[in-house]
């Protein structure tokens, strides 16, 4: 295993621990943000605890997603620094950003709805959360927007062979950016909400307060059908993108390997996945379908794999351009029919309010316990999609992933940081996990309508 390939798995790995945390705390923000303005315009009490109760989670994933965002940022020096000379003076601006304006933002107002509650006015502590939760948002714009520039490099120009940052604000808003943030956003959102959907549904069906979580899942419920809906539309504005900017990436999550049109959806296929037509060996295929989505046309031809590979050779020199097909398939295949999948759940969960069944129906809060854990897989799904589609590129057609390590870093160096990453991370998403776990299991009785100050003290001494 090469130098470059132990540093690409490093940093996948940084990369996919980090991102089970971020979503996770956006999510939960924008939750707590919204219970808080309930109780403050209702004056139910039922909301003030569900704020208690899910800020502890909301803090935990924040922590560890601080830790691991720092882990992740320390390997551009280590592990790329050709990458880093290369891009320094385009990718520094949103980082930077991110750093003193978004994080800062996010950070300071976290203490004060932590600390504030009770010594401030109740409109400026509501406040303060939303701070939080547009501070989150604020930092994912930052990254996005960097992580975007790689997808679709735009407003630069290229002196002595690098490019030098002209245009900040074509970064800041090109499309690709706008287009990938509202979907990490929505895809944030339904994270946050099945999570709290998940607790609720285990107090639920362990004696927790059904007047406290009873209305918790409902509003999950409600916020889990908005983000299905956002992921939908955006996602679909996304993949006209990706047909403009990225073909390849589109070609190589159907194994679409010479242009069709109209172009069929592969539901199902088998094979080698192999740059060479007819690859794959039995193929369940739905007519039309591909066209609609990547053309919004009946008909519309869309391009596959090889073309587009002799294109870019024609363009940019020898090469192979093509990413892995087998895993950018299967990773939009999770990603869509794991979305598919919570289509269907959500669904159900609305039928069973309608019938004033959502709270009882023991096994739609079963099912609903694992629905927990799909975000997780979609979201993984869908920055593996994202990452590796765009290979050999690290910059889209500017510089590729073999010209972009650190080249005196060893391959035992590369060995030793991998497996210390690893048992970090094993050790802190474990007590991250027992203790995330622990506060979502400590089932919430009914109390007296004096035991919430008291809760609430405690809320405030344990962070």
């Amino acid at each position: 295993m090469t130098a470059l390939d132990l540093a690409r798995i490093q940093f996948g790995a940084t990369t996919i621990f980090h991102f089970f945390f971020v979503p996770v705390s956006i999510g939960l923000a924008f939750y707590i943000a919204i219970c808080q303005t309930l109780h403050y315009r209702t004056g139910k009490e039922i909301y003030a605890r569900q704020v208690t109760f899910f800020g502890k989670l909301f803090l935990i994933s924040f922590a560890v997603g601080v830790v691991t965002g720092i882990i992740q940022e320390f390997q551009f020096g280590m592990n790329w620094s050709q990458y880093s000379r290369f891009v320094g003076d385009i990718f520094g601006a949103p980082l930077a950003m991110e750093g003193l304006a978004a994080f800062f933002l996010e950070s300071t107002f976290i203490g004060l709805w932590i600390f504030g509650r009770g010594r401030i006015s109740p409109r400026l502590h509501l406040a303060t959360i939303w701070l939080v939760s547009f501070g989150s948002a604020l930092s994912a714009w930052f990254i996005i927007a960097a992580n975007s520039w790689m997808q679709h490099p735009v407003g630069y120009e290229l002196e002595d062979g690098k490019p030098t940052l002209t245009n900040i604000g074509s970064v800041l808003f090109s499309s690709t950016t706008m287009y990938a943030l509202f979907h990490v956003l929505f895809a944030a959102m339904m994270t946050g909400a099945l999570i709290a959907l998940a607790v609720c549904a285990w107090q639920l069906r362990n004696g927790g307060d059904v007047a406290m979580f009873g209305p918790g899942l409902k509003l999950a419920l409600t916020l889990v059908c908005v983000a299905l809906a956002g992921t939908f539309f955006v996602g679909d504005a996304l993949m006209r993108e990706l047909v403009e900017n990225q073909p390849m990436k589109v070609a190589a999550a159907e194994a679409l390997f010479e242009n069709e049109g109209p172009a069929a959806f592969s539901v199902f296929a088998t094979g080698d996945f192999s740059v060479n037509p007819g690859a794959t060996n039995r193929e369940i295929k739905i007519p039309h379908v591909l066209s609609l989505l990547a053309t919004h046309s009946w008909n519309g031809e869309v391009q596959g794999v090889n073309p587009i590979d002799e294109q870019y050779r024609q363009e940019f020199g020898p090469g192979q351009y093509s990413p892995i097909v087998a895993v950018i398939y299967w990773s939009f295949r999770v990603m869509v029919y794991t979305w598919s999948a919570l289509l269907l759940f959500a669904a159900i969960g609305l039928w069973l309010w309608r019938k004033g069944k959502l709270e009882t129906s023991r096994r739609f809060l079963k099912f609903g316990i694992w629905a927990g854990l799909t975000p997780f897989l979609i979201n993984t799904a869908g920055w593996v999609m994202t990452e590796m589609g765009r290979q050999p590129w690290i910059v889209q057609g500017l510089l590729k992933t073999e010209d972009a390590n650190s080249p005196r870093v060893s391959n035992g160096q590369l060995w030793l940081t991998l497996l210390g990453f690893v048992l970090l991370f094993t050790v802190l998403g474990g007590i991250a996990l027992w203790v995330f776990l622990r506060e979502a299991k400590h089932v919430q009785a009914p109390v007296e309508e004096g035991a919430e100050r008291e809760e609430e003290s405690e809320f405030a001494l344990a962070y």
